[in-house]
């Protein structure tokens, strides 16, 4: 690393443990220096042995990089219900939140999602290059809801073109494709499977039919009642992953969507370890998001970031495009990035470096002809190239400041904001068959 690197982002990738097929020594090749890693082998709600970290840590060291934030440690389902024993749940996270900070590992990265961490309809979406990306299209998530989940009432939460092109395209569909692509919809959680069938879907479901979004941000400020003084104590810094998509699904409340979301949360537990995991892709995917504005806002409180771009549509679809490109004015969010790394280390801290990771890359190169990524959006080569066109960006950025001129407009320091306390140390579908068994011409 040169000096010049040495005061960009902290440059990570996501590992997902000793069964990730992209293996440390190819993380290290492509040039980060960090991982976002977690133990998917231990159950939701479960106590993460110490032991277990240690070990974790030393296969991460070994290889050459650091563990620089746990994504995730999960939050068990009971949580965000409200219901069940949440004395042991809340402990547990407690102290596994002491583990990690025992370990050196302070960063935490969690989501409050219900049911469902994220959803794509998707995930072999050609695009005009050849490579594949993910995608979400709201007609074939109706198509879901409706003959496939049937969840009573699906069809207010749709346009009547959405409903009907949904339809159409259902009936297009063999049964081993609807099979396929309702596997794809039901089973896609970051690191593990979790043998989810539409029958155990619906009884999930179930357990929310009590809650609205009030209900449901009284369950977030539950737990963050309960785990931030920890977190505080110890060192950590918790920082929420938003809705993706950043708008209700499945009928279910999302409360981590907007700028107004986020600046509620942040000051309900007014803490420098309630903090944001600022993901571009899932804010971008809601016209309204300023992303720029966002980070501006919430810079203090911002403790991993999440670079990627999604391309929406006119039909209210969306795909991940290249980390460059799409909806995402991404040269302005990294701009923004840096000056806040910047006033930290201005002001002394030690953990000035902001970690990032590309998030998800496409499918490309002779990762096309390997068996489909074990972790949808975790190919090796897309990522790679992800990181090395965001280390550019940045070398670039960083260029024009040593020469006097500003390649933008230089983002404004934040004002601290009085309600928050401010931190303290701490285009087609490839007919294969994981996806729905014809071909369809996006409108690019």
């Amino acid at each position: 690393m040169n000096n010049t690197q040495s005061t960009f982002l902290e440059e990570s990738f996501r590992w997902y443990g000793p069964t990730d097929p992209v293996p440390l020594a190819y993380i290290r090749q492509a040039g980060a220096t960090a991982l976002f890693t977690s133990l998917h082998q231990i159950p939701y709600g479960e106590l993460w042995p110490r032991e277990a970290i240690r070990e974790r840590k030393a296969a991460v060291e070994a290889a050459g990089l650091k563990w620089t934030a746990v994504e995730s440690v999960p939050v068990h389902e009971d949580i965000k219900t409200g219901r069940g024993d949440l004395k042991t749940l809340f402990r547990n996270y407690r102290e596994t939140l002491g583990h990690l900070a025992a370990e050196g590992i302070s960063t935490v990265v969690y989501n409050f999602m219900p049911v469902l961490d994220w959803i794509r309809t998707d995930l072999r979406y050609v695009l005009p290059d050849g490579s594949e990306c993910l995608r979400f299209d709201p007609s074939q998530f109706a198509a879901f809801e409706l003959f496939a989940l049937q969840r009573p009432g699906a069809e207010a939460d749709y346009t009547a073109e959405q409903l009907e092109r949904g339809a159409r395209w259902w009936r297009g569909l063999d049964e081993d494709a609807r099979a396929a692509f309702v596997q794809n919809v039901i089973d896609v959680f970051p690191g593990c499977k979790m043998g989810l069938t539409l029958e155990g879907m619906r009884a999930m479901l179930a357990r929310y039919s009590h809650l609205n979004n009030d209900g449901l941000v009284h369950n977030l400020a539950r737990f963050h009642e309960a785990v931030i003084p920890t977190a505080e104590a110890v060192g950590v810094r918790l920082a929420i992953h938003p809705d993706d998509p950043p708008f209700s699904v499945l009928g279910l409340p999302r409360i981590v969507s907007t700028a107004a979301d986020v600046q509620a949360l942040l000051q309900r537990v007014d803490s420098p370890a309630n903090g944001l995991c600022f993901c571009t892709g899932s804010f971008s995917a809601r016209p309204a998001n300023d992303l720029v504005a966002m980070v501006k806002q919430f810079a203090p409180r911002i403790h991993a970031v999440h670079l990627r771009s999604t391309q929406r549509l006119p039909d209210g679809s969306f795909y991940e495009a290249d980390h460059l490109a799409g909806s995402v004015d991404m040269a302005a969010v990294v701009r923004a990035l840096l000056d806040e790394q910047d006033r930290r280390r201005a002001e002394g801290r030690a953990d000035w470096r902001l970690p990032f990771r590309p998030d998800h890359g496409h499918t490309m190169m002779d990762d096309l002809a390997k068996p489909a990524p074990a972790n949808p959006g975790y190919s090796c080569i897309g990522r790679a190239r992800g990181l090395a066109e965001l280390r550019g960006l940045m070398h670039g950025l960083r260029h024009a400041e040593r020469a006097g001129r500003p390649a933008l407009p230089p983002a404004q320091a934040h004002p601290h904001s009085t309600h928050m306390r401010p931190e303290k140390q701490l285009h087609h579908t490839r007919p294969l068959p994981s996806v729905a068994g014809r071909v369809e011409r996006a409108a690019l």
